[in-house]
């Protein structure tokens, strides 16, 4: 699957479940670990939880297995490895301390930002 189409899927994973402030990063020319950085937020630990899980059932389902899931039992943060993009599900407090936004951009307000529940 190509890094657009897990793109999508992964946003309407999140979409579907009602992710916060979701934010998409394109990162291919700062790193080679990944191209894109989707970054959103749940309501609670139980949501970010779900989040994360919704998102790797979808992908899942798409023929595609996730190279890894990490922070699934503090549920703060869980990441999904998806190889060509990869997923931060944060709780709020833990995405403003960490500001992954302000780390992988030279300017913030030029992300692609998806939703601002």
């Amino acid at each position: 699957m190509q890094t657009n189409e897990l793109k999508q899927v992964a946003l309407e994973a999140l979409e579907e479940l009602k992710a916060d402030n979701i934010s998409v990063i394109d990162v291919s020319q700062r790193t080679s670990v990944t191209d894109v950085m989707i970054i959103a937020s749940g309501t609670s630990s139980r949501h970010v939880k779900s989040l994360a899980d919704n998102v790797v059932t979808e992908i899942k389902e798409h023929g595609v297995k996730p190279l890894g899931i990490e922070g699934g039992d503090s549920s703060e943060w869980v990441l999904v490895d998806l190889g060509g993009v990869v997923v931060h599900v944060m709780m709020p407090a833990t995405r403003s301390f960490y500001d992954l936004e302000r780390f992988w951009t030279d300017d913030p307000d030029s992300m692609e930002a998806i939703s601002e529940h």
